[in-house]
């Protein structure tokens, strides 16, 4: 096993020094799924959530969250984000809504923490949004699907 940044010599955590890496355009894309009845995805495709617009309030709290990543995260450096994306993909099955995101930098770190913060976060909004009417939704399979520098 490679040895882990986020700890010094002593065992404690600390900040990684990215001082000296170079400026590079960076992309990271994360997914995830929040499992739900049909006649949740019913109420929300019909836009009669009781809390508003669901898919379109998940998708502003997912970027949101993107660009604040480094305050919930705590050894995440503080990232000036060029770019956030969600989007959401009801499979034929449906049972549940599938969560994209992307980022995009260009830094000295990579941006995949900002991607997976915006997907999850998606997702506890469409779990709040809609835990009155589901009380069996289960968020899930949160994973960094790509990321890439040049």
């Amino acid at each position: 096993m490679s040895e882990l940044t986020h700890i010094d010599a002593d065992g404690d955590a600390r900040m990684v020094d990215i001082s000296a890496k170079p400026l590079q355009d960076r992309e990271a894309m994360a997914r995830g799924e929040i499992h739900l009845a049909e006649s949740t995805l019913d109420v929300i495709e019909n836009g009669q959530a009781a809390k508003g617009n669901v898919l379109a309030t998940a998708r502003l709290a997912g970027i949101m969250a993107a660009k604040k990543t480094a305050e919930l995260i705590p050894l995440c450096h503080p990232l000036p984000i060029n770019y956030a994306k969600v989007d959401f993909e009801i499979p034929v099955s449906r049972d549940r809504i599938v969560i994209t995101a992307s980022a995009r930098i260009s830094a000295q770190t990579g941006v995949e923490m900002e991607a997976l913060t915006a997907v999850s976060t998606a997702a506890l909004t469409i779990y709040d949004m809609c835990k009155a009417i589901d009380k069996k939704m289960v968020i899930s399979e949160i994973s960094v699907t790509s990321k890439t520098k040049r």
